[in-house]
Formats: structure tokens, sequence, C-alpha cells
């Protein structure tokens, strides 16, 4: 054994000092445009409209009079445009009207927040109001049901895709009709270009899918969506919810709704729809489980001090409000406007959940985006802002696989334009395919696109370098 005298003695350790206060660095303040957030349009901004100049705020704010005063169909919202917005504008808007597969419907409140001194760029107009100029031409691997939502329902109205998770259409109507909506091929009346699968209210319906729910002891989490949550009467919300709170394996329910983008005066001024969600919502809390609301903001000028007092509302009733975004080109596909929108979400207690890569949907191929913008916005809106109010950035892969995280692809060539997402907890063993859109590539890679041989080498070479990638893993 080592004598004491040989044992080296351990250096004493350095002790850490702080920086003097004279060598710590400050933030510079910041400029005005990082508080843009808080700015929310207020005041009487409908009155701007000739054709609303003489409405009250309490007219305004009547869930009931923006029902009534809807924009549906060519006649009524052609009229409202006449002297508001150019001549060739206007006759751009009616022939978009004849080539769109969802039919429209604004509300006044929606109509409202267009600039109309420059409607064509506008992002509230480009997301309801089709012109037929800026129109591009379909990709050739794009259909109608995209997602297979319909061949993934084991019952009329019901998709159950994932293991624990199903969504449930009630109804077929909503307070607008979105251009871009994944569901073309239900919501809505018949355009001229798609004739709709009919997903009527139906309690008849509506209770096969309660018992194919009740039947599946995996399924732990339910959406009721439609059509929009927001035309279902306060009856049938409260009916539905309770119904699902009751069986004892469903864990979580989420009204989906556009209507607080869209309306949010209903928040304000149905109490008996407010009442019967609020009730639904206590009751999940007494028996321990969750009941959110859904919404579907995609644009910070869709955010107004109504919008505010809506968010609030809820928010006191104890309410979680989820927002999911859809990426849309000349909306939100700017790195500033994400970041912006994320912030505003933020600032009205809305959580920023989702943003989707825009769905292969029939007619709306100018709204879509490349793989690579969802990417790089991805990248800048990370670190805004708090974790949990920044959003996941998804595919929902065509065929049914499911929301992927964007960057999650097992292959992505950006000159062919097609990504590859795997889902193995979904459909193990399946590969998915997305497309970007042809406007987004190369002059070469849209004529390839033309060429039948051509466009079927292209997704075996995609795929094929795909299950390369997951074999080197």
């Amino acid at each position: 054994m080592a004598s004491a005298e040989n044992v080296p003695t351990p250096e004493k350790p350095t002790k850490a000092h702080a920086a003097p206060p004279a060598e710590r660095t400050a933030r510079p303040p910041v400029d005005a445009s990082a508080l843009e957030h808080r700015n929310l349009r207020g005041g009487e901004f409908w009155r701007e409209i000739p054709a609303f100049a003489n409405v009250s705020e309490e007219e305004f704010l009547d869930y009931k009079w923006q029902m009534k005063n809807s924009l549906y169909g060519e006649d009524k919202l052609l009229e409202l445009m006449d002297g508001l917005a150019p001549k060739a504008f206007v006759d751009d808007v009616l022939r978009g009207f004849h080539l769109a597969p969802m039919a429209v419907r604004v509300t006044p409140y929606l109509f409202s927040l267009i600039d109309w001194n420059d409607p064509l760029h506008d992002p509230i107009r480009t997301q309801f109001i089709p012109v037929a100029s800026r129109l591009t031409m379909d990709h050739p691997m794009l259909t109608l049901d995209s997602l297979h939502e319909q061949a993934d329902a084991p019952v009329a109205g019901l998709t159950h895709r994932y293991h624990d998770k199903a969504l449930f259409l009630p109804l077929d109507t909503c307070p607008v009709y979105c251009r871009f909506c994944t569901r073309s091929y239900a919501i809505g009346v018949d355009t001229d270009v798609v004739e709709k699968v009919s997903l009527k209210v139906s309690p008849k319906r509506w209770e096969e899918a309660f018992a194919y729910i009740e039947s599946r002891p995996e399924l732990e989490d339910i959406v009721i969506s439609g059509g929009d949550a927001y035309n279902l009467a306060f009856k049938h919300i409260e009916a539905i919810g309770m119904r699902l709170l009751a069986i004892p394996h469903i864990r979580r329910i989420r009204f989906a709704t556009k209507g607080l983008a869209v309306m949010p005066m209903k928040i304000l001024s149905d109490e008996r729809w407010l009442d019967a969600v609020t009730r639904v919502a206590e009751h999940g809390r007494k028996v321990h489980k969750q009941v959110c609301i859904h919404t579907h903001f995609n644009n910070p000028n869709e955010i107004t001090e109504i919008s505010r007092r809506a968010t609030n509302t809820l928010f006191e009733r104890g309410i979680t409000v989820r927002n999911q975004t859809v990426l849309q080109r000349g909306v939100n596909d700017s790195q500033e406007t994400m970041r912006l929108l994320v912030k505003r979400l933020g600032e009205v207690n809305v959580e920023a959940y989702y943003v989707y890569q825009h769905d292969m949907v029939q007619g709306v191929e100018d709204l879509r985006t490349s793989l690579q913008t969802n990417l790089d916005i991805e990248k800048f809106v990370r670190g805004s802002t708090a974790g949990f109010n920044t959003p996941t950035f998804v595919v929902d892969a065509p065929g049914g696989g499911g929301k992927r995280e964007a960057h999650s692809y097992e292959h992505y060539d950006r000159e062919t334009g097609v990504s590859v997402y795997s889902a193995p907890s979904v459909k193990p063993g399946q590969l998915f395919t997305y497309f970007d859109p042809l406007h987004s590539l190369s002059d070469a890679a849209r004529a390839d696109w033309k060429d039948a041989d051509k466009r079927e080498q292209m997704v075996q070479d995609a795929l094929l370098a795909a299950r390369n990638h997951q074999g080197q893993r």
C-alpha cells in the first residue's frame, strides 16, 4: 500500500464566477414590428363595405344576422362586389365559379376583412373566392379523395385510420366553404365539376357510427368534424358529446370548427350552442376526459378583436382551443406571415397545433406549395415563441398514411417533386407519395410529368430510393 506521503494532493477546485455586470450583454430593444401580433383589427371595419355601411355593431355581432346575410352563390356575391371591385376582377370571379370543386359561401364578417383595394392578392379572398386567372393545371397524380377517408370508413361518415383515433363526420355543411377543402368530395352542394357524397344530418346514421366505436375498445380519441360542428344544433352538440363520453374507453373528444375564424360572433351571441359545448366540457372534466375545440385560422388578418372576445369567452369557461393551419400559396407561405400567425394565435390563447402541407385537392393547385417551402418555414418559425405554442409541420400522406412530420420523409427529390413517407404505426410496410405542384418545378420536370411512361418511372425511382434509405438504417 502506498504511504500517505506518496498520495497526490488533489488540486483545489476553481471557483466559478458570474460575469461582472459590465461584461454582460443585453438584447437590444425590440422594434415595434416585433410586437405586431398584439395589434388586432378593431372598430366597425365592416362599415367600409357600402352594403354594410348602416349595419350596427349589435347586428353585425349577431350570428343569426351573419348566417342570414351570408354570401351564398354567385348572384349574391357578384351583386355585393359590383362597384367595390374592378369589373375585370368580377368577371374573373364569375369564370372561377364554374371551375371550382367547392360551392362558394362567405360570411359578411369575412367579406369585410378582404382588402378590396387589391382583392386579387388578398389572402382571405384567395381562400374563399375563386378566380379563373389564378387556376393552374392539376397534378396528374391528384385524386378527389386523396386521403382515402372513404376507403378507411367502416361505416358511412366514420374514418378509422389510426389505431386509437377515429374521425366522425355527422354532417356535410359549413358556415363557409373553403376552396381548399380536403373533403370537397362531400362538403356543400354539387358543383359543375363534382357530384358530392351525401353525409346529411341523420341520428340513425350516427348510431351506426357509435355502435362501431363501442365495438372497438382500442378507440380512445374521436374528432367530431364534418362539415363543421358550428352547424350542428345545440341539442346535437350535447347529444353527440355526452354519447361519446359515456363510452368507457373514449378518453378524448374534439369538436372541429372553422367557425372561430369565419364567424366568431356565434360564440358571443348563440348562448344555447356555447352552453351545450360548455356542459359537455364540464362533464368531461368530471369524468376525467378531455373535451377541446379545434379551429382553423390560416392568416393573421383573420384574427381580430372580435376573435379575441370569442376566444376569451371560451378561455373563461376552461375550454382549450387548438388551431390547425393549412399552408397555402399567397396566404401564409412567407416565413414572416407564418411567424406572425403563430404569435397572434398565442396572443388570443389558441394553441398552434398543426401546419398542414396542402392536400392534393382537385381544382386548387394554385394554392399548393412545394414541400421545401414547408421545411424552410418550419425552420424559421421554430424558436420564435414557446415550444408548446409552436405548431408541428406535417404532411397528411396521400393514400391514408396519416399525418407525418414534414421533415421525416424517407426520400425527397426536389427536381421531380416526389417525396415518400412511411407510416409504421398506421399502415406498416407501406410507402406513401406526395407530389409538389407542377408550378413549383422546372420546365423539364413539368414536361416529364406530361409523359405517362416518364411519370411512372419517376414514381418508381422515388419508391426505390426510399426503400434503399430504409434498408440503410
